[in-house]
């Protein structure tokens, strides 16, 4: 009867562990650098360390700081404020950023592109500890936004 009890008990935690929503204070004060853009059937792949070593591992950063976003893009730096909804919903404003051109396009993601997905995400949600942000195009396909710390 205990050990029955027991397996009860553990299958109610683990349940409840599942369907818990994350928390956006895990995700606030750290910056998060974008591994993956997935726009419909199109993935864009960033190598984390490739670009380090290219001496360009600080672009397409991110962070969430009180009620305000910035982050790097490439090369420049952006900025906006944010407010958050039910259901892991989040409504970002309009980007304002430095005007520096760019020198390369790493990946093949245009920084107004990159700009364009972010002021347009409207959720967020952690994921195996990667911070996926939910975006659409102009013309409504969806676009996954994926960061790593």
């Amino acid at each position: 009867m205990k050990k029955q009890f027991f397996l009860l008990l553990l299958v109610i935690v683990v349940i409840f562990s599942c369907n818990s929503a994350p928390k956006f204070s895990d995700v606030m004060g750290k910056e998060w650098k974008l591994i993956k853009v997935a726009v419909n059937d199109r993935e864009i792949l960033f190598d984390r360390d490739t670009l380090a070593n290219e001496d360009a591992g600080n672009i397409f950063t991110f962070n969430f700081d009180g009620q305000n976003f910035s982050g790097t893009g490439a090369p420049n730096r952006y900025s906006g404020q944010y407010t958050l909804g039910a259901n892991q919903a989040i409504s970002m404003s309009a980007i304002i950023s430095t005007k520096m051109a760019p020198l390369r396009q790493p990946e093949k993601l245009r920084e107004n592109d990159y700009f364009d997905y972010m002021q347009n995400v409207y959720k967020w949600d952690l994921v195996d500890n990667n911070l996926e942000l939910y975006s659409k195009t102009e013309d409504g396909a969806e676009v996954k936004l994926v960061f790593l710390l």
